[in-house]
């Protein structure tokens, strides 16, 4: 079974593409964002500090995203969910956090890296909001502005670390053309 990660800034579309990739070669979507809001949402006291964390655009602490990500692998491999490996939405955030999963975890196969220019993930995300297609409490401008600039720094860590394994998309053009290019990549690994 494979590990993919799959890596962009806030509103690049990984969830799109991710839907797609899920659809046509069978792996198991863990996205990090929807743990945490799971997490979030029972009401627990771990929810009610990540809460307060995320609506302030700051980073979870590794240890929780981890547990959390590698409890829904186990779970997963023992339901027999996937035979085709695991697809990983927007987790890593930083190179320390992709060190401790292929510690911790399991080593990765493949990062998808979706490229989308600031000014692009500014109005994505402005217009997700406006839309109110979600109900994100980090969904306004300053935070938005803050997720990407963190984002930048941090992903270029991974980036950089992993070069070897980084396939670069530029994920400004259709969802039609960007999924084009996921395919590619993902037929290679899997060939």
């Amino acid at each position: 079974m494979k590990t993919v990660w799959i890596v962009g800034g806030p509103g690049c579309g990984k969830g799109t593409q991710c839907e797609r990739i899920i659809a046509k070669y069978g792996f198991y979507h863990i996205s990090s964002g929807d743990l945490l809001r799971e997490e979030v949402a029972s009401g627990s006291p771990r929810g009610a500090s990540l809460q307060e964390a995320m609506s302030q655009g700051l980073f979870v602490p590794t240890d929780i995203v981890l547990d959390l990500i590698r409890e829904r692998m186990e779970k997963a491999k023992k339901e027999e969910s996937t035979k085709t490996g695991f697809l990983i939405d927007g987790y890593p955030r930083e190179l320390g956090q992709g060190l401790l999963f292929e510690k911790n975890v399991c080593p990765v196969d493949l990062i998808i890296f979706f490229d989308v220019s600031n000014e692009t993930l500014e109005k994505r995300l402005l217009g997700r909001a406006a839309a109110a297609v979600t109900q994100r409490a980090d969904d306004n401008l300053e935070t938005i502005k803050r997720r990407i600039k963190i984002f930048n720094v941090k992903n270029g860590e991974i980036v950089n670390h992993y070069k070897d394994k980084v396939v670069r998309i530029n994920a400004e053009g259709s969802v039609d053309d960007v999924f084009a290019e996921v395919s590619k990549a993902l037929d290679a690994l899997l060939k």
